[in-house]
């Protein structure tokens, strides 16, 4: 027996990475799943590959791509030894347009090959050799080896059964032996046809192109049907073996009848039905009959077929296959039939064998804790959430994590995981929005304020001294005055208002946070008490507090929030209707902060004075009634304790219960015990 496995030439199929998409379709029709996803990219697994091609006939984007080896052949040109080319049996599935196959072998020929054979007659050798297996019922079962992806898929991942495989050459390397007998052992052998795993299939050949190499070489060397005369194929010629490569090609060839009554030969084609009979078969289910695999359905729908407008690799099965069916028919009705046999028995003696090996490259399972982390990870915590829908490329959720833990895969495959995940994200980013639209809201106020306290400042301070002496004199001229004197009345209504500048000027500089902030530690559970207590409410207004608190110990100025809590709650009672309402005033915290807020179902605040809030000397309140500086303080305060304020409110009944919502949210220690401000 020759051995004719070749292993030291280049990567068979690879990925052009800018054309992929990533859209795991490779990874899905896959059948020993030799595609590594990495970085989201698909990589091919050489030494995993089967060469079966199916990765580059689902690839829309044509990011998968064979060796091409035209160059191999141009160098057997150059050389001094002679050349033939022997050419599948597929090819009028291929060359459709050209009606006499003669002007192809012509064409073929002009390109620089001394001899152009079929295959077909090593197809011929080859079925003979079934036929006594088939016909022979002591005969153990065996898996047909003339399709090379078959043969390496067993080898790499069923080597149990390599001895099941049958110890015949495909009619590829049968006819590669028929020219070497006849045209000598020198002669160089260039295989054409429609797969790409022929080119690694047996060190035999000295190289393998495809239908689609075959037609750029013509189109490079402008040949066509035009330019060349009509020769034969040379001997010997081919006979049944020319429908080979269509399904139950052999057994035809091989003239087996399909009996369901006798011991019966199961042909599986494509690559769902391929892995199943190698399932049963090794299990023992179909233990009793041979089996005749093909990786491709049919060698007319091979990787090596060219995409082209008139015809589709991907399509026209039936079109291909009655193409061989014509070709067949009209060739054995032409046949020489004696001639024919005459070659059959000429080489009825050459060597027909070859050995397999076990080339065993299955992984080791992993441990089922480790998939299960790797689903948990998935968000696939029960069976119920292993949803098996294949996106991933894999067969099952199991298939994927295990792909996962072997380096093949990643978890972004998942399409339900990674669809939840952008969900999460989304979520996310929409929080991160409105934070950043607050923050930006926040730092506009805040800006607008710091220029409107250092005015602010600037008033207060300017008038002060001004309002001081108006006061003191104003006293002088009321203690001068007689009792019932007249003008005692006005000098009252002076002082009056004095004084109220002067509490205004008083609150500016409050505004202009130029105080102190004493901090002390205090409870502010007790806090919220005593300002709700501080605080007059009609009957119809109930106050309630509730306290959610686990650690109410808080560093803070003791009396200036506990007057920013009491405007906050004042003004809420100010903002009820007649009807009355209730305020709710809530406390919560975290390890690092105390938030507190002040809930009403008073009349709200429109929605075009949520703007103007903190912003000094505006109120919507009657004019006598408010300055418009009671806000702006409360704002001061919080921001003196490195906190926020926040204010929410609706004023629309149609949109809902009207009323606002203070949210302060404090630090819960301070760096010292005293912070100017």
């Amino acid at each position: 027996m020759k051995s004719t496995t070749i292993t030291d030439k280049p990567p068979l199929v690879s990925t052009i990475k800018e054309r992929c998409r990533v859209c795991y379709t490779c990874v899905r029709e896959c059948p020993a799943k030799a595609i590594k996803i990495s970085n989201g990219q698909a990589e091919v697994i050489s030494e995993r590959c089967i060469g079966c091609g199916n990765c580059i006939k689902v690839c829309s984007q044509n990011a998968k791509v064979f060796r091409r080896e035209i160059d191999r052949v141009e160098k057997l040109f150059a050389g001094e030894d002679k050349v033939a080319a022997i050419i599948a049996p597929s090819f009028p599935a291929e060359f459709t347009e050209i009606i006499n196959h003669r002007l192809l072998v012509s064409m073929i020929r002009a390109l620089g090959f001394n001899y152009v054979m079929e295959v077909s007659f090593g197809a011929d050798l080859v079925a003979a050799e079934y036929k006594k297996i088939f016909s022979d019922p002591d005969y153990p079962p065996v898996i047909t080896s003339d399709c090379p992806a078959i043969v390496r898929y067993i080898e790499h991942y069923h080597p149990t059964l390599v001895k099941s495989l049958a110890p015949i050459v495909s009619p590829m390397i049968a006819t590669s032996r028929v020219v070497k007998r006849k045209y000598g052992e020198s002669v160089k052998v260039v295989f054409i046809g429609p797969c790409i795993a022929k080119k690694d299939e047996s060190t035999e050949i000295d190289a393998a192109i495809t239908f689609r190499e075959l037609r750029e070489m013509l189109n490079n060397c402008d040949l066509n049907t035009s330019r060349v005369q009509p020769t034969d194929f040379d001997p010997p010629q081919g006979g049944k073996g020319a429908i080979f490569p269509i399904s139950r090609g052999l057994m035809h060839t091989a003239e087996v009848k399909d009996d369901i009554f006798e011991r019966n030969v199961i042909v599986a084609e494509g690559r769902s039905d391929f892995l199943e009979a190698i399932k049963e078969f090794e299990s023992g289910h179909i233990s009793q009959e041979h089996l005749e695999l093909l990786c491709c359905d049919g060698c007319i729908l091979g990787p090596g077929m060219s995409p082209y407008p008139f015809f589709s690799s991907r399509s026209k099965r039936f079109r291909k296959r009655a193409a061989v069916s014509y070709y067949a028919m009209d060739k054995l009705e032409r046949l020489d039939l004696q001639s024919w046999e005459n070659d059959i028995n000429e080489f009825s003696s050459l060597d027909l064998t070859r050995n397999f090996s076990s080339r065993d490259i299955r992984l080791t399972r992993p441990a089922e804790k480790s998939i299960s982390e790797v689903l948990k990870r998935m968000g696939k915590f029960e069976m119920k959430d292993h949803l098996d829908c294949g996106a991933c490329g894999y067969d099952s959720c199991e298939d994927h994590a295990i792909a996962i833990i072997n380096g093949f895969a990643e978890q972004e495959m998942c399409l339900p995981y990674t669809i939840e995940k952008l969900h999460n994200y989304i979520r996310e980013l929409n929080i991160s929005n409105e934070k950043l639209a607050n923050t930006q809201e926040a730092l506009k106020q805040s800006e607008k304020l710091a220029g409107m306290g250092q005015l602010s400042a600037g008033i207060a301070h300017e008038l002060n001294n001004p309002l001081g002496i108006i006061t003191m004199y104003s006293n002088i001229l009321k203690d001068e005055a007689p009792p019932d004197h007249p003008i005692r009345q006005d000098l009252d209504l002076i002082v009056e208002q004095a004084e109220r500048c002067k509490k205004i000027v008083g609150g500016l500089l409050n505004f202009a946070r130029k105080n102190q902030v004493n901090i002390e530690e205090i409870n502010i559970n007790q806090l919220l008490e005593k300002s709700i207590s501080a605080v007059i409410a009609p009957d119809n207004v109930k106050i309630s507090l509730e306290s959610k608190v686990k650690d109410p110990i808080i560093e803070l100025d003791y009396d200036q929030m506990g007057q920013a809590f009491i405007n906050l709650i004042k003004n809420a009672v100010e903002a009820m209707p007649q009807s009355g309402g209730r305020i709710y005033v809530l406390a919560e915290d975290t390890v690092n902060e105390i938030s507190v807020h002040i809930q009403d179902t008073g009349t709200g605040i429109l929605e075009e004075n949520m703007g103007k809030l903190f912003t000094p000397f505006f109120t919507t309140k009657k004019v006598g009634k408010g300055t418009g500086l009671g806000l702006p303080i409360i704002y001061g305060i919080v921001k003196m304790h490195k906190g926020n304020i926040t204010v929410k409110s609706n004023a629309d009944k149609l949109k809902g219960p009207t009323g606002t919502t203070f949210s302060i949210t404090i630090p819960r220690r301070k760096s010292s015990g005293k912070e100017d401000t």
